[in-house]
């Protein structure tokens, strides 16, 4: 039986290399363990690394007798054991190390732990950090840590700076749009602050898209509305040109019919003076329709004109803005007609408001007409203007003459 102490250099020093290596497997089992917080694996770890130290020290004092001539009673007790029982050992030793050291490797590529979750967050395309109120950084990705590093010039170190260099929400950073967003999270009674930064430069860049196509759009909106308005001008100046057409062939009827009668009959001269003036009036009245006046001037000069009497509230306020010149022109046109075409004297006019639209009604006392009524000149003008308005021109006749004008609220 060979002591430990009496074999060679050479196989001592083995035996050393071989201690060192066992203590070294056993400190990162311990480690590894510890992080999992996997403590009793740690504390077995520890158990296994006490005699892997204690033989790796006897080893290295005997090489320190050999040279020095000086040893202690315990590492000459246990090297004067046989060399087999400390290979025996150190192959226990190993055997138990080496299974803890699989086991923690197992155990930390299949189960969720802490470092796992680190290693998942290093590799996803946002960042993530988490602080307390002192600033004092818990945990952050390489992404967090890059984006610190890009907008404050200093690493990911106190949390409550990096907030405040982020609290705009949207930034660029090396070429690309950044959305940082943070909140307040409780555990285990006390308040963790979390940013989470999200790269947006794809949704961002479609924003910006979306919001230059809105703003065409609205221009585009704004020509069509102006194309419409020039739609309804030209309507109303051809409106006014069928009006001019139609005073113009009454002026050529009562030329003719003027150099018919005959200069003695004081009667039909009279009638005939009276239709001259008004039909001079109606082409005067066209001709004002150009002019930036009021419309209820403009109402008021024609009734005094024609001599007919107007009664009504003028509570138009009921009528949209963007329908009162169509009012305004359908009571222009009625008061012309009672006076053309009826020989009215009054008229009176009523807006009254329904459930989803406003009546408007024309009553004048004028001689009522002889069978159907076709809209013709400008009521045929009105009429067309008031369907593409979504509004409605009728009338009725019974005992009255009504003009009725129905728009919506």
């Amino acid at each position: 039986m060979i002591p430990f102490s009496e074999i060679s250099a050479l196989p001592r020093a083995f035996f050393a290399l071989w201690g060192l290596l066992l203590c070294l497997i056993n400190i990162a089992c311990g480690l590894l363990a510890l992080v999992n917080k996997r403590y009793h694996y740690s504390a077995l770890a520890l158990v296994l690394l006490a005699p892997a130290y204690f033989l790796w020290q006897v080893v290295f004092d005997l090489s320190l007798f050999i040279k020095n001539g000086y040893i202690t009673h315990v590492t000459e007790v246990v090297c004067n054991m046989n060399w087999v029982y400390w290979l025996l050992i150190f192959i226990g030793i190993s055997a138990c190390s080496i299974i803890l050291l699989v086991f923690n490797i197992r155990y930390d590529s299949s189960h969720i732990s802490p470092s796992a979750i680190k290693l998942y967050l290093d590799k996803i395309p946002c960042g993530v950090c988490c602080f307390l109120d002192n600033g004092r950084v818990l945990f952050s990705n390489i992404c967090m840590n890059d984006l610190c590093l890009a907008l404050t010039n200093t690493p990911l170190q106190n949390g409550n700076v990096f907030k405040e260099a982020v609290k705009d929400g949207i930034l660029i950073v090396q070429d690309n749009v950044w959305r940082f967003v943070q909140r307040d999270i409780i555990s285990s009674g006390e308040t963790l602050h979390e940013i989470v930064a999200s790269n947006i430069t794809n949704e961002y860049a479609k924003t910006q898209a979306l919001e230059k196509d809105k703003a065409t759009l609205s221009k585009l909106n704004e020509e069509l509305r102006n194309y419409y308005l020039s739609i309804d001008e030209t309507v109303r100046r051809e409106e006014i040109l069928q009006a001019k057409i139609n005073i113009h062939d009454e002026m050529n009827k009562l030329m003719l019919t003027t150099m018919a009668v005959e200069g003695d009959n004081e009667v039909e001269l009279n009638n005939i003076f009276s239709l001259w003036e008004k039909n001079a009036l109606l082409m005067c009245m066209e001709a004002e329709r150009n002019e930036d006046t009021k419309y209820i001037k403009r109402i008021e000069k024609l009734a005094e004109a024609l001599k007919i009497k107007i009664n009504w509230d003028k509570n138009v306020e009921k009528i949209k803005k963007e329908n009162l010149d169509l009012f305004y022109l359908t009571f222009q046109e009625a008061i012309i007609n009672a006076v053309k075409h009826a020989e009215a004297k009054k008229m009176d006019v009523t807006i009254n408001e329904e459930k989803d639209d406003i009546i408007c009604s024309f009553i004048n006392d004028g001689t009522l007409p002889l069978g159907n009524i076709t809209f013709a000149g400008g009521l045929n003008n009105l009429s067309r203007i008031a369907k593409e308005r979504n509004a409605k021109l009728d009338v009725i006749y019974n005992k009255q003459f009504t003009l009725i004008l129905t728009l919506k609220k």
